[in-house]
């Protein structure tokens, strides 16, 4: 699922009190500036360079032009002299998409033996950011604030990294969830208010009776499922367990027609994301399992039971991990069992079926194993353990009267024992600060049993983008302790009703 090739702009805020001299060296080093960016090697888009802005005229033109432009995700600001605050304040009125105010300054170090006046004037980074900063601060305008002179590596990977909030920030309005089905029965946590669901996040949330996607499933070409169960033998191993071959084929070309279907109709819809309930399977063979993990491997967001807030979540963090380097993966998961031994404390997470493969540390098997829940065949399914690593597990939750999102720190490793008779795909991790108290945290904050799981995004990456959402956002880590959190979600109460 290919993403737009997004751009930032970078727009450097002057004045022409100095003279003509003074603002063509402003646009002289907000080129080299820009120019260094671009060849680092460290910022997943191209940055753009603008000319500079020296009053409410030319601002309110860029801020417009931006808004407008597709292919533009964002803008960083930066003041290389002082600009009055006054003259932005249209611009960023009218301004809608991510905003990253970069302050730092051309010079590295004060040239202590030739500053003079001249000097001071043209580089006055450390008070034009200030204004310009109070005016953002007044008007309340959400925004990132990065600091630090802009060739350090530091800053260029902090600006990489609010790029991928950028985008998901900037993406977040093109989620569309399909839910097969409804939600499973007298489940709380997989429920929510779609309406303000699309008023928050702007994600479209629909519903389809279970047989009109089936239907798609059914009109699926044998040639067609032949080809892709071809496609599985030669990338999977094939763990028959004594199955009768004939037969294991069997079950697998059902999960792959179901792929099949279940892609056209997405991609005929345009729905990004998916939603599955157990309950209600209609015509369907099986219980769709081997067919979702492939779908999200390929870029859609998946969330089981109905829960189509963890879908749109996982759609969004594959969106914001695309074209990372090394990437270890994104999926959707469940928190499972606790292993309790001290020292080796940890929660086992998996699904019945449905674990994004770009997640697995190894080889990974074709299973079928009979499934209690849902009536329907032995389904397909993908087996394998998880990378270890430092990841996210991230919640959206619905409290009634807004939404909350718990951002859990976690270590994933290997379990102490291989689990030869558990035909799913499974990591293993310890929340930080640890087990209890991650445990507790979690529990306090209300987080639900359903996540997305990243190991390449950061905490503060997702922060950033419920600031911009204007959500309230929950950060479990080795810092947490339940005095604070406890005290924290009392505050947040106030802060968010």
């Amino acid at each position: 699922m290919i993403m737009k090739e997004y751009k930032f702009w970078f727009a450097t805020g002057s004045q022409d009190l100095y003279g003509e001299e003074c603002l063509r060296t402003v646009a002289k080093h907000s080129g080299i500036i820009v120019e260094r960016l671009n060849s680092s090697g460290l910022l997943p888009y191209e940055v753009v360079l603008k000319p500079v802005l020296i009053d409410n005229v030319s601002i309110r033109r860029l801020f417009h032009e931006a808004n407008t432009d597709e292919s533009c995700a964002g803008v960083i600001t930066w003041m290389h002299t002082f600009s009055p605050a006054k003259s932005w304040i249209l611009g960023l009125q009218e301004y809608r998409k991510p905003l990253l105010h970069l302050h730092t300054q051309f010079n590295r170090e004060i040239p202590y033996d030739t500053i003079d006046m001249d000097f001071m004037n043209e580089n006055q980074s450390a008070h034009g950011d200030r204004e310009f900063g109070h005016m953002v601060t007044r008007m309340g305008i959400s925004r990132k604030v990065i600091a630090g002179h802009w060739d350090d590596q530091d800053v260029q990977s902090r600006i990489g990294s609010w790029m991928r909030t950028a985008v998901g920030i900037t993406e977040s309005s093109h989620i569309r969830v399909v839910r097969v089905a409804d939600n499973m029965r007298n489940v709380a946590v997989t429920e929510g208010d779609k309406v303000e669901a699309q008023i928050k996040f702007g994600w479209e949330i629909d519903a389809y009776p279970v047989n009109e996607i089936a239907d798609y499933v059914k009109d699926v070409a044998a040639g067609e499922v032949s080809s892709l169960v071809e496609e599985y033998y030669s990338s999977y191993e094939i763990l028959t367990e004594g199955m009768d071959q004939g037969e294991f084929q069997s079950h697998v070309a059902a999960q792959a027609q179901i792929e099949l279907g279940f892609e056209r109709f997405l991609k005929d819809k345009n729905y990004q994301a998916i939603v599955t309930h157990f309950g209600d399977l209609g015509s369907l063979k099986q219980l769709p399992g081997l067919a979702i993990q492939r779908l999200m491997e390929k870029g859609y967001g998946f969330g089981a039971e109905g829960d189509w807030k963890t879908a749109a979540m996982v759609r969004l963090m594959k969106l914001m991990t695309q074209g990372t380097k090394d990437a270890k993966g994104t999926s959707f998961m469940e928190d499972y069992t606790y292993n309790l031994v001290p020292g080796k404390e940890g929660i086992l997470q998996a699904h019945m079926l449905e674990v994004c493969p770009t997640i697995a540390g190894g080889k990974i098997g074709i299973k079928v194993n009979p499934l209690s829940m849902g009536e329907r065949e032995a389904p397909a399914r993908l087996v394998f353990t998880a990378k270890e690593g430092k990841g996210i597990a991230a919640s959206l939750i619905d409290l009634g009267s807004r939404f909350r999102l718990i951002i859990n720190t976690v270590n994933c490793k290997k379990t102490e024992k291989p689990m030869p008779k558990l035909p799913v795909a499974t990591a293993f991790w310890t929340p930080e600060p640890n087990l209890i108290t991650g445990a507790e945290s979690w529990i306090l904050a209300g987080g639900a049993h359903h996540t997305a799981f990243s190991y390449d995004l950061t905490a503060e990456q997702m922060g950033d983008w419920a600031e911009a959402m204007e959500i309230e956002a929950v950060f479990i880590d080795e810092k947490t302790t339940i005095r604070d959190l406890k005290n924290e979600l009392r505050w947040n109460s106030a802060a968010y009703r």
